[in-house]
């Protein structure tokens, strides 16, 4: 896509199954707008590498050298899904300049971003190469939809941080048995309404949700490298009944667990 003063070279929402490294040694010629939305990955930042869970934004500008990498470490969430955009143009320039942008930013997105960031995709994929008008409408509106979440995300604190990292480690640890909100709480050492606020700030999904992305993501595997009947998996991984699991699995997928291990 490109206008006067936007031109889009790539965008999308991908979900990657296998390892995947993007290197731009020499530094990028674009800029890179990047939303981690399932998953984990790691993106190189003044010299270390970062881990960047759900909910990060990534800011990279032309000249800016750009590592990022996929599936290099194993993650309890399973594959790393984002959205990306890499984009020039007079009007990005502007909106760029408008604040200080770094490279890492946690964001507040209620659904808005994700649903505009899908009809660009969209638009930019039809065989007419989709209506500049309309892109260019649905970029700048995705970009000042960022600035809002970007200034309604709350601060976390080091020792926010510190709590979600412990919660966190608890809940990939226990996830295949019964999790309750109070013993995950008491890990941390904290009230059980901190604790679920804290969670959701630090990673962008609640408690429970990021313990049914892991067992999600185990019974994933399980269908995947084993002859293992679906009650099993079910009772494996922490889902208790296959009808809950079955429900769970649709609702995320789209498609029945029995089906899915029919695909092609």
């Amino acid at each position: 896509m490109e206008t006067n003063s936007v031109q889009i070279s790539l965008c999308g929402f991908i979900r990657h199954t296998q390892p995947f490294r993007q290197l731009y040694r020499s530094g990028l010629d674009t800029y890179i707008i990047r939303l981690q939305a399932e998953g984990e990955c790691e993106v190189l930042i003044d010299g270390d590498m970062v881990t960047v869970v759900p909910g990060d934004l990534l800011l990279f500008k032309p000249q800016d050298i750009y590592d990022l990498r996929i599936g290099e470490k194993k993650s309890p969430l399973g594959h790393s899904v984002d959205y990306f955009v890499m984009c020039t143009g007079e009007w990005v320039d502007q909106w760029w300049n408008l604040r200080e942008r770094p490279k890492k930013v946690r964001i507040a997105d209620d659904g808005k971003l994700q649903s505009i960031w899908q009809q660009l995709d969209l638009e930019n994929r039809r065989l007419d190469g989709g209506s500049p008008e309309i892109l260019e409408a649905l970029f700048k509106a995705l970009c000042l939809l960022l600035d809002r979440a970007m200034e309604e995300a709350p601060a976390s604190s080091s020792a926010s941080l510190l709590h979600g990292l412990k919660m966190k480690s608890y809940v990939e640890e226990h996830a295949t048995s019964e999790i309750r909100l109070k013993d995950v709480a008491a890990h941390a050492g904290i009230s059980v309404t901190r604790a679920v606020h804290v969670f959701k700030i630090q990673f962008g999904y609640s408690i429970m949700q990021y313990a049914g992305q892991i067992r999600l993501a185990m019974a994933l595997r399980l269908m995947d490298n084993t002859n293992y009947t679906l009650e099993r998996i079910a009772e494996e991984t922490g889902f208790g009944s296959y009808t809950y699991f079955h429900r769970v699995f649709r609702e995320r997928y789209g498609v029945s667990p029995g089906n899915y291990r029919k695909r092609e």
